[in-house]
């Protein structure tokens, strides 16, 4: 359970880690202490404690000596050792679901392609998002490993923050379509397609964003000429 403040601390960030997530705490976004003192209802020792922990653990807030902190802005080689680590663990989560399939198992994923389903219907786009993320968290929760659970929780919000940043037209999300298709898979016990199928999604995702690397200097002349 932990002491009041681990709890309080918990809270914290995870109502900034889902903010972050849901894009409605965009890249460079200030996280002013004070301001997040009186948002959260919380003391400011806390929330100083939430930021370290997001800095340092999750990687998705930075802290500037004198500056304070911020949303990170995740540069292009973070981006790509992310979907390439995420990728990795996502395989593995994927055969061990199918290895820990019951039929509770079974029915936690139909609920939540449910969920995702009635989040696109509703056109409610933060939902959209979170229950997005959710059904990879119910994949790995599915598993059964909490190693890889606490891990993939990590990436995924990595992941978004990198969308938000990288994203080369609006509403870059996972696909409704894609996760059926998985799904139809693991209940199915094809370990091979499955697996093949979520690197096929992962590697959609990555495609509609600019991850191309960026000169480092501008040519002004190029760029300003009159065609």
């Amino acid at each position: 359970m932990g002491t009041r403040a681990q709890v309080e601390i918990k809270r914290i960030v995870e109502r900034l880690a889902d903010a972050i997530s849901e894009h409605r705490l965009p890249p460079g976004a200030r996280l002013t202490e004070a301001k997040l003192v009186e948002v959260l209802g919380a003391n400011r020792n806390h929330v100083r404690a939430a930021l370290q922990k997001l800095a340092s653990e999750y990687k998705v807030v930075t802290i500037v000596p004198n500056r304070g902190a911020c949303v990170a802005q995740p540069t292009i080689k973070e981006a790509k050792d992310v979907f390439a680590a995420r990728g990795i663990i996502e395989r593995s989560i994927v055969e061990l679901a199918i290895a820990n399939l019951t039929a509770k198992n079974r029915n936690r994923l139909l609920k939540q392609l449910e969920k995702e389903d009635g989040a696109i219907k509703r056109g409610e786009r933060q939902e959209m998002i979170r229950e997005s993320g959710n059904f990879h968290r119910v994949l790995a929760q599915v598993a059964g490993n909490e190693v890889l659970d606490e891990l993939l929780a990590g990436l995924i919000t990595r992941t978004s923050l990198i969308i938000a940043l990288y994203q080369e037209t609006p509403n870059v999300q996972c696909s409704i379509e894609e996760h059926q298709a998985l799904v139809d898979a693991i209940l199915a016990g094809d370990r091979g397609q499955a697996q093949y199928l979520m690197d096929e999604h992962m590697a959609t995702i990555q495609r509609y964003l600019l991850l191309d690397e960026r000169p480092g200097e501008v040519d002004l002349q190029a760029a300003l000429s009159e065609s």
